[in-house]
């Protein structure tokens, strides 16, 4: 015979996918919404742009230069294995084509989303989902503000202007420590490694590596915030948010790479 304890779990258990789908739900109708508002020129108000002026600072003056350090270490290190490795096997020919292709279209974008969201967005949604436990939202409601465009849009777009420059500097920085590692302080490699460059970026690859840059941005920013604003199956508490926007995004940035691998290798 069926307890009402075991009831009580079924229910639960029942409820599970629903609850898993009303957070996807909630978070594409909050992506919507934030594209919708960013192109509205009635979202920046006074609040909202100084607002904004503040996240884009805080999210990328600190770490803008020491990431880009990073990546340069890191474009050192890998450069200089893959192409002591290729001589060896005499394919030497391949190891800037390599380079590039491991750094440039694959590492550099997703290590910037990934630091971009452990260090600002998931942080400022878990922040966000605090304001609304403490019934801030409820408060700026009651003066005719909307928590949503004063609270919420400039920390969204915060990340996902941080994001983009972040990878774009970086990549930018990996493609001349390559050039530098492999041919030195000349301009007598200009010429082939251009070609390889070119070889590399065709107008499908480049269009895909554009594409997963901005939704890798779109992700690490809009998912953690919605996650934060929601809250649809967790307690309220900054934890919470901070665990399914992780969560939920690093399943969203799987896929997308999963995508952009199958799109540039078939």
């Amino acid at each position: 015979m069926t307890t009402p304890f075991s009831m009580q779990r079924l229910g639960h258990a029942g409820g599970a996918p629903l609850r898993w789908l009303a957070g996807w739900w909630r978070i594409i109708f909050f992506g919507a919404s934030i594209l919708v508002l960013a192109m509205s020129p009635s979202s920046y108000v006074r609040e909202t742009r100084s607002a904004l002026i503040r996240h884009i600072y805080l999210d990328t003056a600190p770490i803008l230069w020491w990431f880009t350090g990073m990546c340069a270490l890191l474009t050192l290190v890998i450069t200089r294995i893959v192409v002591v490795t290729a001589l060896s096997y005499g394919l030497s020919r391949y190891a800037l084509e390599m380079v590039i292709r491991v750094l440039v279209l694959e590492l550099i974008p997703l290590t910037a989303a990934l630091f971009v969201a452990l260090r600002c967005t998931i942080p400022n949604g878990a922040a966000l989902a605090e304001m609304r436990r403490l019934g801030h939202f409820d408060a700026l409601r009651r003066q005719g503000i909307d928590p949503v465009v004063t609270q919420a849009l400039p920390r969204a777009l915060a990340g996902i202007f941080t994001t983009i420059t972040l990878a774009a500097l970086s990549c930018v920085v990996a493609m001349v420590l390559a050039y530098l590692a492999v041919y030195g302080w000349t301009s007598a490699g200009i010429a082939a490694y251009t070609h390889v460059f070119g070889h590399v970026f065709t107008g499908s690859v480049a269009l895909i590596f554009v594409l997963k840059t901005l939704f890798f941005s779109l992700a690490v920013s809009i998912i953690p915030m919605a996650s934060g604003l929601y809250d649809v199956e967790g307690d309220g508490s900054r934890e919470s948010a901070a665990l399914q926007g992780l969560v939920r995004m690093f399943a969203v940035l799987l896929l997308l790479e999963a995508a952009t691998l199958a799109g540039n290798y078939t």
